[in-house]
């Protein structure tokens, strides 16, 4: 029989975090008004949204003058010319979009709008990503470690796009306190065969899991406590969940074909 004990996920409902508001004093008011406190090997997941809102990632789209790329892509996505042009102040690559969307390159990541979103954010605003958010996430982890006594893990938690699917996942923007990926290569499966390139994005699968509680509405729910996790928390380390465009089998084949056709495009 296995000896495995269930792992928990604790929601952490708070007022309505606004820009500039104290993050840590929030989550941990909130933590023990729940009659509970962060205990050793707890993962707390947070919102990317409530840790840029802490750090007044918010902007007024609505009073940015945009540029003429901005109108055109607007026009073409069905998007506000303003918000378009944060897309663009924000972004290192823009690559084409959809409906309400622009694929861009953010961060090393291929994400929605640079990580802008119009979602939970007062009309004609957007809420961008956080500043540094490694930094920030070892931030958190230190600040809610000497409230709590306790050595804990910090996920920062945005949305994502799978491609091909429909809807949103959770996905770990940035980790601190535990390492975000464990190497599976080497080791064997259940019929002795050794795995050759599976390595397990243990962060992305606890973000996703936190975000099926937090939702994408009104909940209010920013932080979700991840417990009996079995995670090993660890104090350092500078974790990089990243690989490289061509070692990625989406952007090696998919992003390189658009590039060639936005080169064939401008040319």
């Amino acid at each position: 029989m296995s000896d495995l004990k269930p792992m928990m996920l604790i929601p952490v409902e708070t007022p309505i975090i606004k820009p500039g508001d104290d993050l840590i004093k929030i989550l941990s008011t909130s933590i023990r008004k729940k009659g509970m406190r962060l205990e050793d090997g707890d993962i707390l997941a947070i919102s990317s949204k409530v840790v840029a809102l802490a750090q007044d990632r918010i902007v007024r789209y609505d009073t940015v003058k945009p540029s003429r790329r901005a109108k055109i892509l607007g026009r073409k996505y069905s998007l506000e010319p303003g918000f378009v042009e944060i897309i663009l102040r924000e972004a290192d690559e823009v690559y084409g979009g959809v409906y309400r969307a622009i694929l861009t390159l953010k961060n090393k990541m291929l994400v929605p709008n640079a990580g802008a979103d119009l979602s939970n954010a007062p009309e004609g605003y957007a809420i961008l990503w956080p500043r540094n958010p490694r930094e920030a996430a070892k931030k958190i982890k230190e600040d809610m470690e000497k409230e709590f006594q306790a050595k804990i893990g910090v996920i920062i938690v945005d949305s994502y796009c799978i491609p091909l699917r429909a809807g949103t996942i959770g996905i770990a923007l940035a980790v601190a306190g535990f390492k975000p990926v464990i190497d599976e290569r080497g080791r064997k499966d259940l019929f002795g065969k050794e795995l050759k390139i599976t390595r397990r994005a243990l962060a992305d699968d606890l973000a996703s899991a936190a975000h099926a509680l937090m939702g994408e509405t009104d909940k209010r729910i920013p932080a979700v406590i991840i417990r009996g996790s079995e995670v090993e928390i660890e104090d350092g380390g500078d974790y990089d969940m990243f690989i490289p465009p061509d070692k990625c089998i989406f952007s090696s084949i998919y992003v390189n074909k658009v590039k060639r056709i936005k080169h064939d495009h401008e040319a």
